[in-house]
């Protein structure tokens, strides 16, 4: 009997854990040449998911957990859950049940006897969603798409039934700065996408603010693409031609009319101008660097504060 590993990211969602646990038992008999193993990630949360994940690991065996000792983000999650994984297959799942568990069926069917080494799901609409926000995560993924050679589906979620190998590639991976979306696409393998209607959460609320889907998206363009850097140089390219055209231009209408230059206000503005590019493309290559300042001090991803999975053989 080969093995499922469902790993499963957790920060503050102490309501949804029971409902979660509930939700995905009625569908794994429905696999039963599969033996399951579930494993918790609590990322730092300040409730009591702890409290409630111990409690299910003390009524169910397969019930395994790593707790960190401070947040590190649904990044660093993925990546000690996946770590964690002794399956044969794996499954990574949100716990709000956004990722509806009918679907593991269907994901599984695809690995198995479809020949695709990872089912994958995609959101078809995005109902519910404030409309600027949505309106921002399809130009996201449209432009990233553009700039790299990720393969990143608009409305990807990170709802994925994966063979091992396809996991033990992404645990290559071992970059500090991950943008597993981006990772997903750029490891490449035989994935089925299987659609759905997007679904609210079962409890709680949701941990994903505007800004912070922001900052995630730059993090995501800084990590699969050197596109900005070349934005940027091609910028001071075109303010390089235009200061010389003007410089001519000057020369030329001083020698011919004689009149002293004037115009302070187009001078000023054209300083300002040049000068808030450069800053601009200062930023740009700083972010780049700061990337490669936090790789450089190979910090670990994740620190466990408290785990009941024994260390595997090394």
């Amino acid at each position: 009997m080969k093995k499922c590993s469902v790993v499963v990211p957790c920060y503050n969602e102490e309501e949804t854990i029971q409902i979660f646990y509930d939700e995905i038992e009625k569908y794994i008999p429905k696999m039963l040449d599969l033996e399951f193993e579930f494993i918790f990630v609590d990322d730092g949360s300040k409730d009591g998911t702890l409290h409630e994940i111990k409690r299910l690991a003390n009524m169910d065996k397969r019930v395994k957990y790593i707790s960190f000792s401070r947040n590190f983000g649904k990044e660093a999650g993925l990546f000690a859950g996946l770590e964690a994984a002794t399956g044969d297959y794996i499954v990574t799942m949100d716990v709000d049940l956004q990722d509806p568990p009918f679907l593991l069926e269907d994901m599984y069917k695809a690995v198995k006897e479809e020949g695709y080494d990872c089912a994958a799901t995609m959101r078809t609409d995005r109902k519910g969603e404030a409309p600027i926000r949505s309106w921002f995560a399809r130009k996201f993924y449209s432009l990233i798409n553009k700039i790299s050679n990720a393969d990143i589906v608009d409305g990807a979620r990170d709802y994925r039934f994966m063979t091992r190998q396809m996991v033990d590639a992404i645990l290559s991976m071992r970059e500090y700065n991950r943008f597993t979306k981006g990772i997903f696409g750029w490891i490449g393998f035989k994935t089925k996408w299987i659609p759905f209607e997007n679904v609210e959460r079962s409890a709680g609320t949701t941990k994903w603010s505007f800004w912070k889907l922001f900052l995630y998206a730059l993090e995501g363009i800084i990590a699969f693409s050197t596109t900005p850097l070349w934005i940027s140089s091609l910028l001071g390219l075109v303010c390089c031609f235009i200061a010389a055209i003007v410089l001519i231009f000057i020369v030329v209408r001083a020698f011919i009319y004689g009149d002293p230059v004037a115009g302070w206000p187009s001078m000023i503005s054209a300083i300002i101008f040049i000068g808030g590019l450069q800053m601009f493309c200062m930023g740009i290559l700083g972010m780049y660097v700061s990337k490669l300042y936090l790789e450089a001090k190979q910090r670990p991803i994740y620190i466990t504060r408290e785990t009941n999975i024994e260390k595997k053989d090394s």
